[in-house]
């Protein structure tokens, strides 16, 4: 089907996931990270790229060496088709926007021009907030569905550096003891992880005529704002949950349809309390299985969102759901489907993407089988 009708609303066009590329410390490719997440086993380990000396932590999740974040932009969009193939629409391919989320410092401007002059692509670059990728993404989609656009290209970047490393461990945010434990008590805090991401979303027209596949449909897309702190997130979830509705309401269906959460589950005490309770009000009889693949591959700042959606259809392919790795004993206040020891088969139907920032920013995506 190439259109789906919103409530209460006109009909629009799917928004189909035509290609993926990644880097990330689970190795290059969509299906190293695929089959890394499914194994269970956490990439966190002793960071080589700097000195650590003295931190609370020597813990990130990395690829070797020090890699050029410029280089690795260019390598994802070619391998998620974004550089290469017949043109879709009037637009050739080295004309197409790209949607690119950055870490919002004083590095973000020149990767930009350099993946421009290297690629073609125009850029709009999204910064400043660990939703940026999702928020390229939904509006990429929104474009799409609306008839705007045949094609988009979103893509994000973050390689764990020493003056991010050094201000959140300043601020006590990262795990001292080595491990991301996502709504378990004993949790301790996040810890960073590299992700390079390209992700190619096209109409339905776009991609049979370039005789490509669909791998995932972005059937919904919400984001909210809070309002309510600098960096603590409003205790009771509500932009969080106002977010997963706008998603849900955007594909036409209800809390019941969803299948899995790979939540936002960052770690630290008040977010997961916040998440959580986001989710009881949304499912009050039980949440659906949820995971957080932070515990694994690590937070990636603006880029998490989109490392999280390669996940998500990655798992979509496999029928299975990662585990919420890190856990050691239940909290009270984070009572959630959670999926411990071993993967777990999935049941049908779309699945949530969930990602919220300081400042009070929520951004929920909602992706479905192709």
């Amino acid at each position: 089907m190439t259109a789906t009708a919103l409530r209460n609303g006109p009909p629009r066009r799917a928004v189909l996931v035509g290609g993926v590329g990644v880097r990330s410390a689970f190795g290059a490719g969509p299906a190293a990270l695929t089959d890394g997440v499914l194994a269970g086993r956490p990439a966190f380990a002793p960071v080589d790229r700097f000195a650590t000396a003295g931190y609370r932590t020597d813990r990130a999740a990395t690829g070797p060496g020090a890699p050029r974040l410029a280089d690795l932009l260019t390598a994802v969009l070619a391998e998620a088709g974004a550089l290469s193939g017949p043109p879709d629409s009037e637009v050739p391919y080295g004309q197409q926007e790209l949607l690119l989320a950055l870490h919002g410092d004083r590095r973000a401007g020149p990767v930009a021009a350099e993946v421009a002059a290297r690629t073609g692509l125009r850029p709009r670059v999204y910064t400043g907030a660990c939703v940026a990728a999702a928020t390229a993404v939904a509006d990429a989609a929104a474009l799409i569905a609306a008839g705007r656009r045949e094609r988009v290209v979103v893509a994000a970047g973050y390689l764990v550096e020493p003056d991010t490393f050094a201000v959140f461990d300043a601020g006590r945010a990262l795990a001292g003891d080595g491990a991301v434990r996502p709504f378990s008590l004993g949790r301790q805090g996040m810890l960073l992880g590299d992700a390079v991401v390209a992700v190619v979303l096209e109409s339905a027209g776009a991609l049979r005529r370039r005789g490509g596949n669909a791998l995932a449909t972005v059937a919904g897309w919400g984001r909210t704002g809070d309002a309510h702190h600098v960096c603590r997130p409003r205790p009771d979830g509500a932009g969080l949950a106002r977010a997963v509705r706008a998603a849900l309401d955007r594909a036409g269906t209800g809390p019941e349809a969803v299948g899995w959460i790979n939540a936002n589950g960052a770690g630290s005490t008040l977010g997961d309390l916040a998440e959580a309770a986001a989710l009881h009000e949304l499912f009050p009889a039980g949440t659906p299985p949820v995971s957080s693949t932070k515990s694994l591959h690590g937070h990636a700042l603006e880029a998490s969102a989109l490392l999280e959606l390669a996940v998500t259809v990655g798992v979509l392919g496999t029928g299975l759901l990662p585990v919420n790795a890190g856990w050691q004993a239940p909290d009270p206040g984070c009572a959630l489907d959670l999926v411990l020891d071993r993967p777990r088969p999935a049941a049908p139907g779309p699945v949530l993407t969930v990602n919220a920032a300081f400042g009070g920013a929520n951004t929920a995506l909602l992706v479905a089988p192709a």
